[in-house]
C-alpha cells in the first residue's frame, strides 16, 4: 500500500519474529528502501514508541481487547482481526476507548469491502426483494471444550505470554502451527485455539463474524441487534436462532447442499444468496455488474486495508469502524452463550444487556474473570 512503511512486529514465538523479520527486509531490499525494522516479544514495548501510527493486531481472541485498549491509549490507529473481542463486556470498553483517545479502529471484516456483499445488501435495503421475512446465514458450529494431548513447549515460544489473561490450558502445536524458516515451510492450518471453548469461539465467531455481520448490515441493525436467541437442539429448534424486533428470523442453516459459508436474504419478493464464491438471485435484474476478480487470497485482493489506511489519511471512519464491530461480534457471541446455557436468551440490543436473566449476566463470554495480574 503506497505510503506505508513497517517498521517493528511483536510475537511471543521467537521464530515467528524472525519470520517477519526475513519478509519485510526481504521486500524493502527488492524495493531499494533503507527501512529499519525492529523485533519485540512484548507488544507494550512496540506501542511504546512515538514514531508509529498505527498496529495490526492479529493474535488469537482472548488477546485483542487488552492489546487494543491499550493501543487506543498509547494514541495508535488499530486495524483489528475478527471477531472484535472476546467477551460482550470487552467490546462495550474497546467502543469506549477508542472514542475516548480519539483513533481510527478498523476491523478485519472484510466482505465488507466487497463489491458482490456490498451490491446484495444495496439490493437488499432498497426493497428489490420485498420485505425480509428470514435470512439464512451458515457458519458453522461452536467451540468445544479443550482436549488436546500436552506437547512439550517450543524452546522460544513465551507461553505464559502467549496466554496472557486467559485461564491456562497446556500447549499442544495445534494452537500454534509449526513452521520452520531453512528451508521455509509456512503453517499447514489455522491456529486450533480457534475451536475452543477456552481460547475461542468456534465457527460462531470465526465466520459469524463474517456471515452474521452482511445480515446485520443488510437488516440495517449495525446500530442494534437481535432480541432473543435460540440455540440448536433446543426443543423443536434445528438451527441456532436469532429474532430480531422486526419479526425477520435469522437461521445458522445452510442454503445448498455445499454447505457454502454465506449468506440468503429471503423477501416477500425474492431472493439473494450471496458468498465469497458465488452470488445468486431470484432474478436476473438484482445480480451486480460484471466484476474481474483479482488474483490470490480473499484477504489482499479485497481493498479492505487501503480503506483502513485511507481512512487514517482522512482522519474519517473506515467502512467497518469499532461500533459496527462490536455489533457484529455481540451476535456471534449471543450464540455461543445460549449454546452454552442450552436454552434461549433475551438481550435488549439498545441497552446491551440481558433481560432479566442471572446466570447470562454471569457467563464467561459476558463478563469474564481473568488470569492474575490482568485486569481491564
Amino acid at each position: 500500500i503506497p505510503g506505508v512503511q513497517v517498521v517493528a512486529g511483536s510475537d511471543v514465538y521467537g521464530i515467528k519474529r524472525e519470520r517477519f523479520l526475513k519478509r519485510v527486509t526481504d521486500y524493502y531490499a527488492t524495493a531499494e528502501q533503507e527501512v529499519g525494522v525492529e523485533l519485540y516479544e512484548d507488544y507494550k514495548d512496540l506501542i511504546a514508541r512515538t514514531d508509529i501510527d498505527a498496529v495490526v493486531i492479529a493474535t488469537p481472541d482472548h488477546w485483542h481487547a487488552f492489546m487494543a485498549i491499550d493501543a487506543a491509549k498509547a494514541k495508535k490507529n488499530i486495524y483489528l482481526e475478527k471477531p472484535l473481542t472476546f467477551t460482550i463486556k470487552e467490546g462495550q470498553m474497546l467502543v469506549k476507548a477508542v472514542r475516548d483517545n480519539g483513533v481510527i479502529l478498523g476491523v478485519g471484516s472484510q466482505q465488507r469491502s466487497d463489491v458482490n456483499f456490498q451490491h446484495a445488501v444495496k439490493m437488499v435495503q432498497e426493497g428489490k426483494i420485498g420485505k425480509i421475512e428470514r435470512v439464512n446465514a451458515y457458519v458453522g458450529g461452536p467451540p468445544t471444550p479443550y482436549d488436546l494431548p500436552e506437547e512439550p513447549v517450543p524452546a522460544d515460544l513465551n507461553w505464559p505470554l502467549w496466554l496472557g489473561p486467559s485461564e491456562y490450558v497446556h500447549y499442544n502445536s495445534q494452537l500454534n502451527p509449526p513452521i520452520s524458516l531453512n528451508p521455509e515451510q509456512n503453517e499447514q492450518f489455522w491456529g486450533g485455539w480457534r475451536w475452543y471453548k477456552e481460547l475461542g469461539g468456534g465457527f460462531t465467531t470465526d465466520w459469524g463474524a463474517h456471515m452474521f455481520d452482511i445480515a446485520q448490515w443488510g437488516l440495517g441493525m449495525d446500530e442494534s441487534g437481535p432480541v432473543e436467541i435460540i440455540p440448536a437442539g433446543f426443543e423443536d429448534t434445528q438451527f441456532l436462532t436469532y429474532k430480531y424486533a422486526s419479526g425477520v428470523v435469522m437461521t445458522e442453516e445452510p442454503f445448498n447442499e455445499k454447505k457454502t459459508k454465506g449468506v440468503k436474504f429471503w423477501g416477500d419478493k425474492g431472493w439473494i444468496e450471496v458468498s465469497r464464491e458465488h452470488f445468486l438471485a431470484s432474478d436476473e435484474s438484482l445480480l451486480p455488474p460484471t466484476v474481474e476478480v483479482a488474483e490470490g487470497a480473499y484477504e489482499t485482493k479485497i481493498p479492505h486495508l487501503e480503506n483502513f489506511v485511507n481512512a487514517l489519511k482522512t482522519k474519517t471512519d473506515p467502512v467497518v469502524p469499532v461500533e459496527i464491530g462490536h455489533r457484529s461480534c455481540t451476535v456471534c457471541t449471543l450464540g455461543n452463550i445460549a449454546y452454552d446455557l442450552g436454552r434461549p436468551i433475551k438481550w435488549d440490543p439498545a441497552a446491551e444487556k440481558f433481560v432479566d436473566d442471572p446466570e447470562a449476566d454471569a457467563h464467561r463470554l459476558f463478563n469474564k474473570t481473568y488470569s492474575e495480574g490482568y485486569t481491564l
